[in-house]
């Protein structure tokens, strides 16, 4: 599948009216009457159009939409959307916006890429299949931190603190990361890059489209944006996928402290890989695979291997995670660092727009703690919960000297409004944890049903191999027909 956060930086309402800052907006906006605006569809950049066979049939625009909300007619900013049509307008039913994850993944090729996956046919006859752009990333109006290649290369986990010094030392990075972002060229977008008007645009979408009513699919991070759209959006929201789920406060400090959890659910599949394939050199049990992880990281914290520290190596691990397919790639990248020989297949380079977009949205989403204690604290704890990761996951972010502009307070995901979503979640998702997503169900109440399926990594629909969930996803998305109640989907042999 694809993944949209390198080296794992995962990639997670009670009525609209509810919500103080949002509620205005999001009443208006969800008894509007639709009037389509003219998009003018014509052919995709050459890199939002992947080379597979649906590609050449991938169609893009644009659309201008409010940079501020409260001020509709002011100043306003692109949006980048493309377009995967029906080949059969009989079967037609309405319009399927999508999302990958991130927050800062583009989602301009991701048509292309779900009908590549396998998306079935029965699905890519009833929709149009809408991508996009988020606000600020790509093609959309893009927002940078002015961050250079050396900060780019160190992404956005923090270093592994192994004590409380180790955090105090990281702090001034954070910070200076956070005062790049709100003096950068860009900085006037900072307040308003946010997932509530990501979900707003996507309802300019709908209405340039001339939809009364969306259907969603989202995964990652995607599948808060879609909780949010359909909070705001009760009315608009026709049927609701999302996949791989983070917990109701999307990606605040709570969720990012959970990946530590991720990695411990995760990492024991492929604990038994290796052990089960002692060419590789790891070990030939899970535990000596086990051991094997916290002796190469402690090596590569004291002396790195081709560029490759502990953290790196924790976060390369971590990401490697996300895909069934990429276990042989994690186990050669290991025996290589085990033997002082750089990596085989190097970590691919993060953009400076994907980190940049990422953090106005962590960050601008919802407060961070502002003391180093805090998250010394928080080191400490997540050291012992979860000894893998919880060292970087516990540690200081950007987010804690984030300027405090916000315009409006978080979305409250809440029972709501109609009982249309569907949540699908694999039982051990290194980035998007069962315990998060647990949470989330719980905040839906009774306008969800949700699937777990006995398999591991990121994203299960068309991703996964689980046909339990991925036939309970495409009926739902087709017919309408969802469980009754929550379903358990029993692990299947590989095929």
């Amino acid at each position: 599948m694809r993944k949209t956060l390198p080296l794992a930086l995962a990639a997670t309402a009670v009525a609209a009216a509810a919500i103080s800052g949002a509620s205005a907006m999001a009443t208006t906006s969800d008894t509007m009457t639709a009037t389509p605006d003219s998009l003018r569809w014509g052919p995709c950049p050459q890199k939002a159009a992947s080379q597979n066979a649906d590609a050449p049939r991938l169609q893009c625009a644009t659309l201008d939409v409010p940079l501020d909300y409260r001020d509709p007619s002011g100043r306003q900013i692109e949006i980048a959307v493309s377009r995967l049509a029906s080949k059969d307008p009989s079967k037609r039913r309405g319009v399927l916006l999508t999302n990958p994850g991130g927050p800062g993944g583009s989602g301009l090729d991701y048509p292309a890429l779900l009908a590549a996956a396998g998306l079935p046919k029965d699905v890519l006859d009833s929709y149009d299949v809408i991508g996009f752009d988020p606000r600020g990333v790509g093609r959309s109006t893009p927002v940078t931190c002015d961050l250079t290649p050396q900060q780019q290369a160190r992404g956005n986990f923090p270093p592994y603190a192994h004590t409380a010094a180790d955090v105090a030392k990281e702090a001034p990075y954070a910070r200076t990361i956070a005062e790049q972002c709100a003096t950068s060229r860009t900085a006037w977008m900072l307040p308003y890059t946010t997932t509530a008007n990501t979900a707003r645009d996507m309802d300019r979408i709908r209405t340039a489209l001339g939809e009364p009513k969306a259907s969603f699919l989202g995964a990652s991070y995607g599948s808060y944006l879609g909780a949010v759209y359909t909070t705001l959006f009760p009315g608009r929201s026709d049927r609701i996928v999302l996949d791989s789920n983070m917990g109701p406060g999307g990606y605040d400090l709570d969720n990012f402290r959970l990946l530590g959890r991720g990695m411990e659910d995760r990492f024991p599949d492929f604990a038994a890989y290796a052990a089960a394939h002692p060419e590789y050199g790891l070990g030939t049990t899970p535990k000596q695979v086990t051991a094997k992880f916290f002796e190469l990281a402690k090596r590569l914290d004291a002396e790195p291997v081709g560029g490759i520290d502990g953290t790196l190596f924790r976060g390369m691990t971590f990401d490697r995670l996300y895909v069934e397919g990429l276990m042989p790639q994690l186990a050669e990248g290991w025996q290589a660092l085990d033997q002082g020989k750089p990596l085989p297949t190097p970590p691919p380079p993060i953009s400076e727009n994907f980190l940049a977009s990422h953090f106005y949205v962590m960050c601008g989403d919802s407060r961070w703690p502002g003391k180093v204690r805090d998250y010394q604290r928080n080191a400490a704890i997540d050291r012992l919960k979860y000894p893998m990761l919880g060292g970087t996951t516990g540690n200081i972010k950007p987010c804690a000297y984030w300027p405090d502009n916000r315009v409006e307070p978080p979305v409250q995901i809440g029972d709501r409004g109609p009982s249309n979503v569907l949540m699908v979640q694999n039982e051990r998702d290194p980035g998007t944890p069962l315990v998060g997503a647990m949470k989330l169900r719980r905040a839906f109440g009774d306008r969800a049903t949700m699937v777990t399926a006995d398999q591991g990594g990121h994203g299960v629909y068309p991703f996964g191999r689980n046909t339990c969930a991925n036939n309970t996803v495409t009926a739902f998305l087709t017919n309408g027909q969802r469980p009754a109640e929550d379903l358990a989907c029993a692990a299947e042999p590989n095929k």
